[in-house]
């Protein structure tokens, strides 16, 4: 069964609607991001393997517990960039890929342009971040990309998705659970979700 979770917590509330306020400022658009995928995180990742390890306390020795596999986050470039730190600082031991996408103006497809992942990423935990499940024409690309280099286990994490793009990847790759901060109406005939945020791009980097 394929798994959509729309993460609901106070907090990421909270801080949504600070992106989503048309008057959030380049900087807190930012800061905001990048707090709601740390808190994100701790739902993605509540299913993660662990393996014992001896250590010692200054009191005693224990068994303890610590991660069975390494963890890949991989953004969609450029505005995947943009949750990359708040994940990483509750994982500082994630190794980081990219891919890079463009849209071909003849037939509106993705194509790819740039990818580079860590040695040993068909072993990994990957999580696959872009803030907007639109279309999702390039998250299914990507994942597409991710497959090809044999992993096995990949979590699409994204900000505000729409049911057109939910269902497309559900089509597109039934095995990826979906994460998102919130799940909204429709898209509209530019391809913006709504009521969405706009482009998260061009607020996370000041380019418009």
């Amino acid at each position: 069964m394929h798994k959509v979770v729309i993460l609901d917590h106070p907090l990421i509330q909270h801080k949504m609607a600070k992106i989503r306020d048309k008057n959030t400022g380049t900087k807190d658009f930012r800061e905001s991001v990048s707090e709601i995928s740390g808190l994100i995180t701790y739902e993605i990742t509540r299913d993660l393997e662990t393996v014992p390890k001896e250590i010692e306390t200054p009191i005693t020795p224990m068994i303890a517990n610590v991660l069975k596999r390494q963890v890949v986050i991989v953004p969609i470039l450029r505005a995947g960039l943009g949750m990359v730190e708040g994940i990483q600082t509750i994982i500082p031991t994630a190794k980081i890929g990219h891919i890079g996408l463009y849209r071909d103006e003849e037939t509106l497809e993705p194509k790819v342009y740039y990818a580079k992942f860590p040695e040993g990423v068909e072993n990994s935990v990957v999580i696959l971040v872009d803030p907007m499940l639109a279309t999702a024409g390039s998250a299914s690309k990507a994942i597409d990309i991710l497959k090809e280099s044999k992993v096995k286990d990949i979590r699409y994490v994204g900000l505000v998705g729409c049911p057109e793009g939910v269902a497309r990847l559900k089509k597109d790759h039934p095995d990826v659970p979906i994460y998102l901060a919130a799940l909204d109406s429709h898209l509209n005939e530019q391809g913006y979700i709504v009521p969405g945020l706009g482009d998260c791009g061009d607020r996370l980097f000041g380019t418009k």
